[in-house]
């Protein structure tokens, strides 16, 4: 099925997608500020640009989309046209390879997945802070235990 929408109309469409300071990456920022914790907000400077760094620790963390980047993907992918199908593809193992840099680096990364923002808030900032308090006293942990993970690190 073509697109209904003029290349024009799509893009004008496309470009209203918020990249950064979505509802899920602001309620998230937010929860962790009044947690204490403090950090810098889509570092360019690093690979994929996390959404949340905590740089004395070492700790990157992505606030992913549900669509964009791909939950549940293999359940729903058949239905999409080829295009969004390798455009949703593309954007899983470009995560996938920000990860891989980002752990070259040193950083552990947590993803999180939106849904898990907005429905389990309070275990995600608790993730984060454990994490966060684990690489600061110089543990290497392997954050996301009992939780369903994806990549490095994945709740949800």
């Amino acid at each position: 099925m073509p697109d209904r929408l003029t290349k024009e109309q799509r893009s004008a469409l496309m470009g209203r997608v918020r990249q950064k300071d979505t509802a899920p990456e602001l309620a998230l920022r937010s929860a962790l500020h009044r947690r204490g914790l403090r950090f810098r907000k889509n570092v360019r400077g690093l690979p994929g640009s996390p959404d949340v760094v905590f740089p004395g620790a070492k700790v990157a963390v992505f606030v992913d989309g549900d669509f964009w980047h791909g939950r549940d993907f293999a359940a729903w992918s058949a239905k999409l046209q080829p295009f969004w199908k390798a455009k949703i593809e593309r954007n899983i193992e470009r995560d996938r390879g920000n990860v891989a840099d980002l752990e070259a680096l040193g950083w552990q990364v947590l993803r999180v997945w939106e849904k898990d923002v907005k429905k389990r808030l309070p275990d995600v900032v608790e993730e984060v802070a454990s994490l966060v308090s684990a690489r600061r006293a110089g543990r290497r942990v392997r954050a996301g235990a009992g939780l369903d993970v994806q990549a490095t690190v994945r709740l949800g």
